[in-house]
């Protein structure tokens, strides 16, 4: 049996670029699925490997820079990428490219495995076998979610927060390793704990290795380390963000709803506001979430911002010619384990992300960041991102293509106040996504008919004369009692 959870990962962590027609609503899924049991063919060898994790952030970001040989005797284009059981279905962005050879990135996804297995693999497919003896530079990205452990777990209102780091100072290779280092980067100086290897510490980074013994597959040596990192870790179980293009009024409507928490260490104690009062005024590190900076594209207006109970009047919107900024302070301060919902929406120029291509069908192209939301220096990371895209009334022949990996594409219809057969829309799911996302882009083309843009000023314009028609025809009704002489 296969784990359900398991296929929602292979879809989630998709990571290829994703071209769909109209017609597409069946979600992305792993394509190829390995026996019970399956061991990577021993056909490369990585002859050097420098991997980088960063700590820098409320999540985990590692860059592993590879040199690959061919030692089978017949070209190879399939390489496999280890992760442990429990940290696979919390891998997110994976991307493999050349190192050497900037371009986009290689095809890879997450391949169905034995659920029971301690390890699973992704996949990444070579553009073009490897020849025997030959070498390749590779590039592995990725960012792993919900991994970090305050430790202690409950501290004062007024302490320093500390998470827990447990790893492999060997990298996890499906292949036999000639030589290899890995190195972290701290946010800080302040790392009390060290338990496993014998790093080598510069200022906020340790180093462990060269290791240059030949490491068998699959090796690993246990490590952990406790660093101070006094900010919150700031997650968001969901996000829905709605993206609505009015042709008529040439605005572009954003509404994003975030589910926030913070994954940091709880209190020991009650609240007290009292003390938090006292903090205003000089202003200490803390752990808790008090505000969040969203930038805007320039031009952004009317923004707004909203929760449960109604307009959240602690907010500042900064505009000009060369940024717009949104600032929002939450009603109260988010500690480890709170959880705060709320809503934004600002308007935009349509005309700086629609174009016309000017074929006779009224084709157009609409380019919009996949994901816009807060920029903080400790990071966001989310769990479910839903982006929507709401089009014109009468939009028909809808394709999109983003770098986002996906686990789910749907197209529907969305009605509001005097449409006919309704808007069509858009909706695109993400799994494990970053703040790092912001990069990239979301362009979706169209057809929008000349005939269609009329749509609503003839409903609008035949409403009202069945109005005055219906008041007309009930003027002329003769509702008297008496006979008529």
């Amino acid at each position: 049996m296969r784990s359900s959870k398991f296929l929602t990962v292979c879809a989630a962590l998709f990571s290829a670029t994703s071209l769909a027609d109209s017609n597409l609503s069946e979600p992305l899924s792993s394509q190829q699925i390995l026996p019970d049991g399956f061991k990577p063919p021993q056909v490369f060898q990585n002859v050097n490997l420098l991997r980088t994790t960063n700590l820098e952030k409320g999540y985990i970001r590692e860059t592993v820079n590879v040199v690959i040989e061919n030692i089978d005797s017949k070209a190879q284009d399939q390489y496999y990428i280890p992760f442990s059981a429990d940290v696979i279905d919390k891998v997110g962005g994976l991307e493999v490219r050349d190192k050497k050879n900037p371009g986009p990135a290689f095809k890879a996804e997450v391949v169905e495995y034995d659920p029971n297995s301690s390890t699973q693999f992704f996949l990444t497919t070579l553009p073009a076998p490897l020849a025997p003896k030959s070498q390749l530079t590779l590039s592995i990205t990725y960012h792993i979610l919900s991994t970090l452990t305050p430790l202690p777990q409950k501290i004062g209102q007024q302490e320093r927060q500390y998470l827990l780091y447990t790893f492999s100072t060997y990298t996890p290779s499906a292949y036999p390793t000639l030589k290899q280092k890995t190195k972290l980067k701290f946010p800080t100086t302040d790392i009390p704990d060290v338990i496993g290897g014998d790093p080598d510490r510069q200022g906020s980074a340790f180093t462990y290795g060269p290791y240059n013994e030949v490491v068998p597959a699959g090796a690993r040596e246990e490590a952990s380390v406790r660093y101070e990192f006094t900010k919150p870790l700031i997650y968001a179980t969901r996000l829905e963000r709605d993206i609505e293009v009015s042709h008529w009024g040439g605005n572009l409507a954003t509404e994003e709803r975030y589910w926030l928490t913070n994954l940091g260490a709880s209190l020991r104690e009650n609240f007290s506001r009292v003390q938090w009062a006292a903090t205003q005024y000089y202003n200490p590190p803390t752990s808790a979430l008090r505000e969040l900076k969203v930038p805007l594209k320039v031009g952004s207006l009317n923004p707004y911002f909203t929760d449960d109970i109604g307009n959240v009047s602690t907010s500042r919107f900064r505009s000009s010619r060369k940024e717009a900024l949104l600032e929002l302070k939450p009603r109260y301060p988010v500690f480890g384990g709170w959880k705060y919902s709320f809503r934004i929406g600002w308007d935009a120029d349509l005309k700086s992300f629609l174009r016309k291509l000017g074929n006779p069908e009224g084709g157009h192209v609409l380019k919009v960041p996949f994901l816009e939301g807060p920029k903080m220096g400790e990071g966001v990371s989310y769990g479910k991102v839903e982006v929507r895209v709401i089009l014109p009334e009468g939009a028909r022949n809808v394709r999109f293509e983003t770098e986002m990996p996906l686990v789910g594409v749907e197209e529907g219809t969305h009605r509001t106040f005097m449409d006919t057969v309704g808007r069509t829309t858009l909706k695109l799911t993400a799994m494990n996504v970053v703040d790092e996302a912001r990069d990239k882009t979301l362009m979706v083309t169209y057809d929008y008919p000349f005939s269609a843009a009329f749509r609503k000023p003839i409903t609008i314009f035949l409403g009202i004369v069945a109005v005055f028609a219906t008041a007309w025809g009930i003027g002329q009704l003769d509702v008297s009692i008496g006979k008529q002489s």
